[in-house]
């Protein structure tokens, strides 16, 4: 089944989250306007990727060149809260971001991952704010860090299950 694009002319909040217990964990990324929620699934190497990709983006912005364009403008509003999806929009396959200098946003845009070659995949169209671009990272940054540990020797994760024991170490 086809799903519809979507292209918001604005995001009023952009967050990420993750559902499941560590080793188990399901990545979203989350998008809220006017009282519309996008959930989107993705891979963990996915988020931290493009928390990396957004953090450099934002260091390389031009500056503000117009008044109306300060963030002082609009007001500063905390990252939404999660809300844990009981099942996500759609799956991400590809990620992009672009410059929209006119507004001073940075454009995500998601598409779907999708089987089967006949389909056109979805696509998302996030316009995001400096703030809530660096609220994202930082938010992302954490998500990623608080996996499960690695092991000592080999770097993999460690399965809870496993009383931190790691194969390598036969």
């Amino acid at each position: 089944m086809e799903r519809p694009d979507i292209d918001w002319d604005d995001t009023d909040g952009f967050t990420n989250g993750t559902v499941g217990p560590a080793g188990r964990r399901v990545f979203f990324i989350q998008a809220h306007r006017k009282g519309e929620v996008v959930s989107l699934k993705l891979e963990k190497q996915q988020m931290a990727g493009l928390a990396e990709f957004l953090d450099k983006m934002l260091a390389d912005l031009p500056p503000v060149s117009h008044p109306s364009l300060h963030t002082d403008d609009h007001p500063a509003h905390d990252a939404p809260a999660f809300e844990a999806p009981e099942e996500a929009d759609w799956v991400v396959g590809s990620l992009g971001v672009t410059y929209q200098q006119s507004t001073d946003r940075l454009v995500l845009i998601a598409e779907e991952l999708i089987r089967d070659e006949d389909l056109k995949p979805a696509q998302a169209r996030f316009p995001l704010r400096r703030e809530q671009i660096a609220s994202f990272v930082e938010s992302a940054r954490a998500l990623v860090a608080a996996g499960r540990p690695p092991c000592e020797w080999c770097g993999a994760p460690l399965e809870p299950e496993s009383g931190g024991w790691c194969p390598c170490a036969n």
